[in-house]
């Protein structure tokens, strides 16, 4: 009899918390398990503004699926496409022709993407914030437009260089200009002639609120907190144009910036949409309380990608957030093995414990169990929770090294931006 096949769709945290589970629970021989994502590791992405802010080294952020899944097969690629129908998936690796790989059961967690808007000059001059490398190229980059601010004469260069714009206030928008704008404010000692007061931070929010996932009180605190660092704060406000770096907002005001990052949303992976999945108004896989695509006995989803009926709010479904995603990786593994071994499955069930935040070096805000905390309590908070839920003691103790050596020693400033362009000088050399 064949070993049954069980393909994992992503590497994300549900993906590798149900690849990590089901390792450690089949029997030897049960089960073969396959993990197909794009890169062959799982970023933990609440650490990606302390990441871009040089708190924590970005590789430290990383876990190597290949490392912590030494009995799953990790294929380096693109899922394209997943068939209910005939209970296939047709990947395409980095390099080389497509395949088709058959299973037995599938586990559909691609994750989601930026959500962009058909805005001139976004997909040209803006940048997202959900993967470590988008991180290190954001810090690279605002640390490049302060040396460019330092060195040149030009005061209508230097006062674009010094622009720069966050649209979205959610969660990662507020966090990644709270890091950043810190880590920026911290370097101006360092450029002569920068100082603070000279950069300009910009937040634009098309709602009249930032920070949803927060009570008003928190979210009013932390608009006070931004502003007085300087910061400007836009709600109600939309971002209608970026062409050549022009910023054009709703509200009639205009000015060049050569950075922007788009945090508005995000949206499913485009691969749930490209086969027979069953999918709801938002394009997100329907699920079951069991974690079960609809419909089916052997095809399960979780995570951003996926449409999770939250029991303990009847009618909504669970929010697309880490803490839903890891807690549903481990329900998903067990009621796969429960499926395979003919026994009963256990429906998904979690109250969400609250949020954290970080505004920067002891800034933040947070809302656990009902309760409000805001400023040091906050961020401590925001530490201490995200290093327990961080993946592997190894992780765990580097990022733990990272923030005691930061408090030994000051940032690094150096910006490596040379790495987006590694070729640049070697080609330099070949025309002299």
């Amino acid at each position: 009899m064949a070993v049954p096949r069980i393909l994992i769709v992503g590497g994300g945290y549900v993906g590798m918390y149900t690849a990590l589970r089901l390792q450690r629970r089949l029997r030897r021989g049960e089960a073969h398990v396959t993990v197909a994502d794009f890169g062959s590791y799982m970023t933990y992405q609440p650490f990606l503004p302390e990441a871009a802010a040089g708190n924590i080294e970005p590789r430290h952020v990383v876990v190597p699926l290949r490392r912590i899944l030494r009995s799953c097969e990790i294929l380096s690629g693109t899922v394209e496409s997943v068939s209910l129908a005939d209970r296939t998936a047709r990947f395409q690796p980095h390099e080389g022709p497509a395949v088709t790989i058959g299973y037995d059961y599938v586990v559909v967690a691609p994750g989601s993407v930026s959500r962009l808007l058909p805005i001139p000059g976004l997909t040209d001059h803006g940048i997202g914030f959900k993967t470590v490398e988008e991180a290190i190229h954001l810090r690279n980059h605002v640390l490049g437009k302060l040396d460019l601010a330092a060195s040149t004469p030009d005061e209508r260069v230097r006062r674009r260089a010094l622009t720069f714009v966050f649209v979205g206030g959610g969660y990662a928008g507020v966090e990644a200009l709270g890091e950043l704008e810190d880590m920026a404010a911290d370097a101006c000692r360092y450029f002569e002639g920068i100082g603070r007061g000279d950069m300009r931070w910009i937040l634009v929010e098309a709602t009249d609120r930032i920070l949803p996932e927060v009570g008003e009180d928190m979210a009013r605190w932390t608009v006070q907190e931004l502003r007085g660092r300087g910061i400007e704060v836009r709600t109600r406000t939309l971002l209608t144009s970026a062409e050549n770096g022009h910023i054009v907002l709703d509200d009639g005001q205009e000015f060049d910036a050569e950075t922007l990052v788009w945090t508005a949303g995000v949206k499913p992976n485009p691969v749930v949409a490209a086969g027979d999945l069953p999918l709801d108004e938002k394009g997100r896989v329907k699920a079951t309380a069991y974690l079960r695509i609809k419909g089916t006995d052997f095809a399960f989803t979780a995570g951003d990608a996926a449409a999770v009926p939250d029991l303990t709010r009847p009618g909504l479904l669970c929010p697309p957030n880490a803490q839903h995603a890891v807690r549903q990786g481990r329900r998903l593994a067990d009621n796969v093995l429960a499926t395979i071994r003919g026994q009963t499955c256990t429906p998904y069930r979690h109250r969400d414990v609250g949020s954290v935040a970080s505004l920067g070096l002891y800034q933040g805000v947070a809302q656990i169990y009902g309760r409000q905390m805001r400023g040091f309590p906050a961020w401590f908070m925001h530490r201490t929770y995200h290093l327990m839920r961080m993946p592997t003691f190894n992780k765990k103790s580097r990022i733990l090294m990272d923030w005691t050596l930061g408090l030994l020693f000051p940032r690094e400033i150096v910006s490596l931006g040379a790495l987006q362009r590694p070729h640049a000088e070697f080609k330099l050399a070949g025309r002299s």
